[in-house]
């Protein structure tokens, strides 16, 4: 099994040393990167357009706010770069700061211009949605009947680690590369990893015990995991019964330690 799924993990590492110049067209060909990036082009053309009829006194202070914005800019770029550990949740993070700094310095120049960047931006959420990570790694898309088929069926893996996500959750979109990272590592013959959109198949989300939809705590349970073994549910995160609690943010050490799949992984390399 692991050499037929020697051009997937192939095909996930040219993924990753992508040149910069396809990172580039990927960037431009994206209009929710395309929006924010023009969004935040047009602040430089007004800024230079706005220059000789600003006062001395508000160009010196304008001036010192955007070295400000720089600096605290960069610094959290640093932060973001070192706790961040997928480049979805680290674009998301960085676009909200950067807006934050656009509409603090516009707010300087002129509030009208703070107003007018402030619709833009909404425009952008409503019309835009950041893409999720494409690879999968070794997984599998699944519908849920292909999923309850290969539990029941027993003839294949004993255990299978489902992700059932959807592409309206932010949640979703910033952890979409962690599930894929870990199927290339953790899959051997007795574990397989599958993923299920219920953005898509929305009677999943009821089947499996996963809220949607005027619940409190809905969007606590988008992405959630369920490990089964031979058709039976072993574990999840979240856990049902946390609904006083939320959920720790997901990363692929909460995954893999939730799960043990250092351990299944040895007990399955040990036992050949």
């Amino acid at each position: 099994m692991n050499e037929d799924r020697a051009p997937e993990r192939e095909r996930e590492r040219m993924e990753k040393k992508r040149s910069p110049i396809e990172w580039l067209n990927l960037m431009v060909s994206e209009p929710y990167y395309l929006f924010h990036f023009l969004a935040f082009f047009s602040y430089l053309v007004i800024r230079s357009s706005a220059s000789p009829i600003l006062s001395p006194h508000l160009t010196h202070h304008l001036l010192y706010r955007e070295i400000q914005a720089i600096l605290a800019f960069s610094l959290l770029t640093v932060i973001k770069m070192v706790r961040q550990e997928t480049w979805e949740a680290f674009i998301s993070d960085m676009l909200f700061f950067a807006k934050v700094f656009l509409l603090a310095l516009a707010l300087v120049m002129d509030y009208h211009l703070a107003l007018w960047y402030l619709g833009i931006f909404f425009v952008i959420y409503i019309l835009t949605q950041q893409p999720a990570y494409q690879g999968l790694g070794t997984s599998s898309k699944l519908t849920p009947l292909q999923l309850e088929t290969l539990l029941t069926e027993g003839n294949t893996s004993r255990f299978w680690l489902v992700e059932f996500r959807a592409s309206f959750s932010p949640a979703c979109i910033r952890t979409s590369q962690c599930f894929p990272e870990l199927s290339i590592t953790y899959s051997h013959k007795n574990l397989s990893f599958g993923i299920v959109d219920i953005g898509i198949f929305p009677n999943a989300a009821e089947k499996f015990g996963i809220y949607l939809g005027g619940k409190i705590r809905s969007m606590d349970q988008l992405p959630t995991y369920i490990l089964f073994e031979n058709a039976v549910e072993v574990s999840r995160i979240p856990q049902l019964d946390s609904e006083a609690k939320s959920s720790p943010p997901i990363t692929k050490r909460l995954i893999s330690r939730h799960f043990e799949l250092d351990l299944r992984l040895l007990e399955y390399v040990k036992g050949n």
